[in-house]
Order: C-alpha cells, then sequence, then structure tokens
C-alpha cells in the first residue's frame, strides 16, 4: 500500500514517517492542491485539525468539501475521517473553550452524512503519544474510556476504509484502561 499525504508543512511530520510515504505539500483549502494529492487513490483518510487554536474556524469543514467535491470527480468512495468524542454528547454539554471546535467537527459529520459516499466517522477521545494498546471499538455509542493511542487510532482510521461493516457508521474508538490495584498501605 502506498500512502500519500497532504500536508502545509512536511516538517511537522516525525522524520520516520516522512521516509515511508509520498508527500505532498499544500493546503486542504486549495481544490487543486486536494486534487492533486488524491490522484490515483483509492480511499482517503483525513485527520484535519488546526493544530492548537480553539479559535472558531470552518478550515475543517471546509476542507473536508474541498476533498469530498475532488473524490466525487476522480470516483473515489470510500472516506474514513477522524472527529471527536465529544459527537456523541450534546453541544451544551462541551466545555466552552472546545465548542469553536466542536461546531466545526459537528458541520464535519453533517457534510458526511449527506454525502453518497461510503464514509466512518471515527470518534476518539483525548489523544496521547501512548504506546499501542487495546483497541475497543463501538458503533454511535462512546466505547467508554476517556484515551487513545494515536498509533490505535491511525491504524483504525486505515483498517476503516477496507470494513464495510463501519461504512455509513458513526464509530467510537478508545484504548482499555488498565485496571490499577489499590491496595492499603
Amino acid at each position: 500500500m502506498t500512502v500519500r499525504v497532504l500536508v502545509r508543512d512536511e516538517m511537522k511530520l516525525p522524520e520516520a514517517v516522512r521516509s515511508r510515504i509520498e508527500i505532498v505539500k499544500g493546503d486542504v483549502l486549495d481544490v487543486n492542491h486536494v486534487k492533486d494529492a488524491l490522484t490515483g487513490s483509492s480511499y482517503v483518510v483525513v485527520a484535519l485539525g488546526t493544530r492548537n487554536s480553539l479559535n472558531y474556524t470552518r478550515v475543517m469543514s471546509d476542507g473536508l468539501r474541498n476533498i469530498i467535491s475532488s473524490m466525487k470527480e476522480l470516483g473515489i468512495k470510500i472516506i474514513s475521517v477522524c472527529l471527536s468524542a465529544f459527537l456523541f454528547y450534546p453541544p451544551e454539554s462541551v466545555p466552552e473553550r472546545f465548542r469553536n471546535i466542536d461546531d466545526d467537527h459537528r458541520l464535519m459529520l453533517k457534510i458526511l452524512k449527506e454525502s453518497d459516499l461510503e464514509w466512518i466517522a471515527v470518534l476518539p477521545p483525548h489523544i496521547t503519544d501512548n504506546e499501542k494498546g487495546v483497541l475497543i471499538v463501538s458503533k454511535d455509542v462512546h466505547p467508554g474510556p476517556r484515551v487513545i493511542s494515536k498509533y490505535d487510532l491511525g491504524q483504525f482510521l486505515l483498517d476503516a476504509v477496507s470494513s464495510p461493516q463501519y461504512y455509513k457508521c458513526i464509530v467510537g474508538v478508545a484504548n482499555k484502561q488498565e485496571e490499577v490495584e489499590r491496595t492499603a498501605a
């Protein structure tokens, strides 16, 4: 499998990863950059973000629109998209500081649902740098634990595109948390 990645700044990718993928430098808000990145692809995996900004944005949803329109033009039918576990909850229960990002994620989910693509909406909780763990997957509900390794999340986003049981589904993913035994001293 060849992995092609559209990135604004290739130096943000770990060196070990850069040597194993094809990098297309560009901007998801430029539909021509998106088409260049998607040409010849069988499916698409989306992990858009705002880096550390929690300000109002439509960058992710506008980027997803460009991705979907390019997919349709190129005849690509399958897409896996990383969103947020906050989507399992009512908007008013999302902490105030995350509401701008949550609003854009909700718009992304709406855009996916309105598309005629075979989409998978992947809703992870807090993403950590931890090593791979035991993955819990559930459809339409939060699986419980509040963290996931970036390695497990990335693997699931890739695996989901070849798993028809997840097409047109909202999927919660998390890592099983080890039980900590408490002993009296």
